[in-house]
């Protein structure tokens, strides 16, 4: 399970190592996770994401495509992140006048949850509209990146004060 070690830390032994969580005793349930993010830029470059007119293509579709891929590869990426059988991945945007919202869903049926799979996809979906609009715009700023909700598991719902 998730027991703390002698230092409070589920994610160190009592000799202050760190090690991966063992979750095998725990049961496989339906698991759900949602991050949200923004890439803030100018209004010409929304613009132009919008109308498809940025020279390296379609920027959504390369970035939905690259936070599905994060989704998966998610315990590639963070040492202490247990691989998972990543069940969907959704990727969303909603381009605004002087921004790009992102939203990424990921959903599994495991012993662990997706949060991080989440924050991951939205991460690079948003780093990957940085890299294909930066000829453009150098000025973006990727930000705000955070969990908005979770469920399932032993810790429950989880829902983000919008507020």
């Amino acid at each position: 399970m998730s027991e703390s070690s002698d230092h409070g830390f589920t994610h160190l032994d009592p000799l202050g190592r760190a090690r991966m969580v063992d979750v095998t005793p725990k049961e496989a349930t339906h698991r759900r996770a949602i991050a949200r993010g923004r890439v803030s830029m100018t209004p010409d470059t929304a613009s132009a994401v919008a109308q498809g007119a940025i020279k390296k293509g379609d920027v959504l579709a390369v970035a939905r495509v690259a936070g599905i891929q994060a989704a998966k590869r998610t315990a590639d990426l963070l040492p202490l992140c247990h691989p998972l059988l990543v069940g969907s991945v959704t990727v969303n945007f909603e381009i605004l006048d002087d921004s790009i919202e992102i939203e990424a869903s990921v959903e599994t049926v495991d012993r662990t949850g997706v949060e991080m799979e989440a924050l991951t996809a939205c991460s690079i979906a948003a780093l990957t509209v940085y890299d294909m609009c930066k000829s453009k715009d150098r000025s973006m700023v990727i930000g705000e990146i955070a969990l908005w909700e979770k469920t399932g598991g032993r810790s429950g719902h989880y829902r983000r004060d919008p507020g």
